[in-house]
């Protein structure tokens, strides 16, 4: 049998698997950053058992205790860092609509194994995984890594887009309905009643999260980003069915109208909010409702999709909301407003991630808010901050060093020498 290359990168990526396991330590951090106090902290000692943060406090001789010592004083130790908007399962950056059409769930979770690998290198040990177009796959790959299968950061999932028929998070408005194999269209629907049932439906297979496709989007032709495509009323159907169930659900919207429908709809997040106006940022500030806004992508979609032949559809609709997006989220920041740290990973190569870090501090956060939203603040955002996102004793031991300072330069964070989740260590991409 002859496997596309992907395939064969991800069936590697298991075999360096099989010895790991979580250590005891002592790690000596030569600088901390401290992501809940927004402090930077010198000389501190990070006590590691069982996968986890048993104590912070600054370093003397004799703590170690016969546990074995890691010297980590060459480096800045933040927190693991966390994607809140990523694509793992599978390649949407195939702009070949026949492709999508012809990938099988198999491949697709190979491919991901490969793209996770690259995203935990990065220093991502958990991600919000937003969808894929083949259902579930990306479920999939969450319970794989999370068996200790393949490497990969911590995954929540969307597992399928509920979207209307010809909809944003269909392959293609442009593809007739009756060439989409049924995997590609589990969450379809329209109106509340058939929404109640897909978000039923999508929770039933294994989703963490429903992620519901309420405007058009920017990589779908045939759609219209400022085109509300679910109303208030629906995404509040999907809200108050998973939220009977213990569930969040987030709403990609790229218009105004449509970032309001989601908000009043009671979701927990708006994906990418890029034509968001002030009536919007004033109604997210006011609901908690938190923005997760992919403010680097559009310049790799404007001059790789652009190399690359993408459509002008795409390549048109990304120039109409780009600038509107980061201007809108300079806004957010000053207003106060809930932001995580989302990327869209899968648009651009998996394993890039770190690039938005200084996009965000050049349209108005400081250096550690831009930490704080890719940790503390992204686990707020799914309900996991007695868990994760800051070093902090009783929290997972996810860690990142980097050879320099991301407070004095934030593109240091795209530097990661070491990487550590769950008391695993592993190699940084730039190892």
């Amino acid at each position: 049998m002859k496997f596309h290359p992907r395939i064969l990168a991800a069936l590697f990526c298991l075999l360096p698997l099989q010895d790991l396991k979580a250590e005891d330590l002592l790690i000596r951090a030569g600088t901390l950053i401290d992501v809940d106090a927004g402090r930077v902290l010198r000389d501190q000692a990070i006590s590691v058992a069982d996968g986890r943060i048993v104590s912070v406090q600054p370093y003397r001789n004799g703590l170690a205790g016969g546990r074995r010592e890691l010297d980590w004083t060459a480096y800045t130790v933040t927190p693991g860092f966390m994607d809140m908007h990523t694509h793992l399962a599978g390649d949407i950056q195939n702009y070949n609509i026949e492709a999508y059409l012809k990938a099988t769930p198999e491949q697709d979770v190979l491919a991901g194994a490969a793209n996770a690998r690259k995203t935990l290198r990065a220093g991502f040990t958990t991600v919000r995984d937003v969808g894929s177009y083949n259902g579930f796959v990306d479920v999939a790959l969450r319970d794989a890594i999370a068996q200790g299968w393949l490497p990969g950061p911590r995954m929540f999932t969307a597992g399928a887009y509920v979207t209307i028929p010809g909809g944003g998070g269909e392959v293609s408005g442009l593809v007739d309905a009756a060439r989409i194999p049924p995997r590609m269209r589990e969450g379809v629907a329209k109106g509340e009643a058939e929404v109640r049932r897909k978000t039923s439906h999508v929770l039933d297979r294994g989703a963490d999260w429903i992620k519901m496709i309420v405007t058009g989007a920017v990589l779908t032709d045939g759609t219209n980003v400022n085109q509300s495509e679910y109303s208030e009323a629906e995404v509040r159907a999907a809200v108050e069915t998973a939220g009977a169930r213990g569930h969040d659900v987030t709403g990609h919207a790229h218009g105004a109208e449509g970032i309001k429908n989601t908000i009043r709809g009671g979701a927990r997040s708006v994906e990418h909010a890029s034509l968001i106006d002030d009536e919007g940022i004033a109604l997210a500030k006011k609901h908690g409702t938190w923005l997760v806004m992919d403010i680097y992508n559009g310049d790799y979609i404007d001059t790789v999709g652009r190399r690359q032949g993408w459509s002008a559809e795409s390549l048109q609709k990304n120039l109409d909301t780009t600038q509107a997006q980061r201007d809108g989220f300079r806004k957010a920041v000053a207003a106060g407003v809930n932001i995580a740290y989302g990327t869209d990973a899968g648009v651009y190569p998996h394993g890039d991630n770190a690039r938005q870090f200084p996009y965000m501090v050049r349209y108005g956060m400081t250096p550690m808010q831009a930490l704080q939203s890719a940790t503390i603040q992204s686990a707020r955002l799914l309900r996991r901050e007695k868990t994760l996102g800051s070093i902090a004793a009783g929290k997972q031991a996810d860690l990142v060093a980097l050879a320099c300072n991301p407070i004095a330069d934030i593109a240091c964070t795209a530097k990661p020498v070491w990487v550590m989740k769950d008391g695993i260590r592993y190699e940084g991409a730039t190892k």
